[in-house]
């Protein structure tokens, strides 16, 4: 028997490739199909099922590419229907995989069609179980993303988790592995552990909601408070994962399209496609075309970019590192940004050598901002969220979260001059190129962030107080 984690970063998100005797199943695929089917050919195993433990919201599944290349059968737990099709699991139904047999647990509370999976080995003993989104390591599924679902309530669907939880997942002995969906990062949940796995009794002893004296009224409480929105493209992905879509290698073939400068320039004015500078923070900084927007490969690439581009079907040209350009794309499309057109061939320089103009960003050290600071009264923004925000910060400086920049940017003014700084840099050049790219030219980065802010000057902080979430 074979067990692996498959873990991506960018999105916090664990699948799961399981292989005995010749057989194979996969849990929770991403979009791509290549890494399981390799595996699976690796280990000379066919693979029989693909399970998806619910409808995904913060990530486009590949379930149906990934059975149409392997003849296995996609399986949901009970209550799901999609316009693919699928077998519906009973309650307590059991999947022979080689020597083992994975076990259907409906534990309905982040959505109602939420199962894990139980796995037994050759002799029925209860091993690991695949959590989904219904338990993490340290947490416990946010219950505030299906409220759509007819008249349920996020305290309905909370109170369906706690019992969930009681009655499926802690009844099982202490020694079972969990592994969850997604670990710390992901939006799925609010205090998520760095770690992606555990047992079961150290998570009973640890984890604030599996407590033995706790009430459901007490859960319901706890679980509801600290909750920010959920990101914008979380129901688009959902909706997506009920459905057909392009598969992933007709959008990697159309969106790594090499693009000379020219026909590039033509298609962001004609054609309005949105200019996606993926590169470093410093080098879109030192020099980008103008108007485009930077979000680059190297930090938490996918999120943002579902979070801050509000049309899902925008379509994209691409300035990439060399040699990146199908890992943009691919990146993309795991979060339903399907209309990638294709990148600049030769990038900047190419783009410079053609003759066309180039913007930049004014950069200052910690040091130099301190100064600033001393000498005259400036507009100084902090782009962390609030939750990092109110943990700690400058001295009368004013929070205007990344996240919400697309409502809150009216409230900004393009005559003045912005000092801007989010934890270590990243964000910060996100949120200066969505401002430049609609109008506001005054814009000054501090490099490193807050972390450079508070290591190298003595800029008043406020004192530092432990948040109570994450999101």
């Amino acid at each position: 028997m074979k067990i692996e984690q498959i873990y991506t970063g960018c999105l916090a998100e664990a699948a799961y490739y399981i292989q005995s005797n010749g057989e194979a199943a996969i849990i929770d695929p991403l979009r791509e199909t290549a890494p399981y089917i390799e595996r699976a050919d690796n280990d000379n195993a066919k693979i029989k099922y693909i399970f998806l433990t619910h409808f995904h919201a913060d990530f486009v599944s590949g379930q149906v590419d990934l059975a149409k290349k392997t003849g296995a059968k996609i399986v949901f737990g009970p209550t799901a229907s999609a316009e693919y099709e699928i077998h519906v699991a009973k309650d307590g139904e059991e999947f022979k995989v080689g020597d083992i047999t994975l076990k259907m647990l409906h534990t309905p509370g982040h959505t109602l069609e939420s199962t894990s999976i139980l796995l037994l080995d050759a002799k029925g003993k209860e091993q690991c179980v695949f959590t989904g989104d219904t338990l993490f390591i340290g947490d416990v599924g946010r219950p505030d993303l299906a409220i759509k679902q007819g008249a349920l309530t996020e305290e309905d669907l909370a109170r369906k988790l706690f019992n969930s939880l009681r009655t499926k997942i802690m009844t099982l002995p202490d020694h079972v592995v969990v592994y969850p969906n997604h670990g710390a990062g992901s939006a799925c949940g609010k205090k998520m552990s760095k770690e992606t796995f555990d047992t079961l009794g150290n998570q009973k002893a640890t984890n604030y909601a599996l407590r033995a004296d706790m009430t459901e009224d007490q859960f319901v409480k706890e679980v509801l408070t600290g909750l920010s929105a959920p990101p914008q493209y979380f129901p688009k992905n959902a909706g997506m994962n009920k459905k057909v879509n392009d598969t992933i290698d007709e959008i990697i073939r159309r969106g790594t399209t090499p693009i000379e400068p020219a026909e590039f320039k033509t298609l962001a004015k004609e054609m309005d496609a949105l200019i996606l500078d993926v590169r470093s923070q410093a080098e879109f900084v030192k020099e980008h075309i103008p108007g485009s927007i930077f979000i680059g490969l190297d930090g938490q690439f996918a999120p943002w970019v579902g979070a801050l581009i509000l049309d899902i079907d925008q379509k994209i040209i691409l300035v990439t590192p060399f040699g990146r350009e199908e890992e943009a794309v691919t990146r993309l499309s795991r979060i339903g940004y399907d209309n990638s057109l294709g990148y600049l061939n030769g990038g900047l320089e190419a783009w410079k050598a053609a003759g066309f103009e180039v913007d930049s960003i004014k950069k200052i050290t910690a040091q130099e901002f301190e100064h600033a600071l001393k000498e005259n009264t400036i507009n100084v923004l902090d782009v962390r969220k609030k939750s990092e925000y109110e943990s700690e910060h400058l001295v009368s400086v004013l929070n205007s979260p990344l996240d919400t920049i697309n409502r809150d940017m009216k409230n900004l003014d393009p005559e003045k001059t912005y000092y801007v700084h989010c934890a270590g840099g990243y964000r910060s050049v996100i949120f200066e190129s969505i401002l430049k790219s609609r109008g506001y030219h005054n814009l000054i980065d501090i490099a490193g962030g807050f972390a450079a802010i508070k290591n190298d000057t003595k800029v008043p902080m406020t004192e530092y107080v432990c948040p109570s979430t994450l999101l």
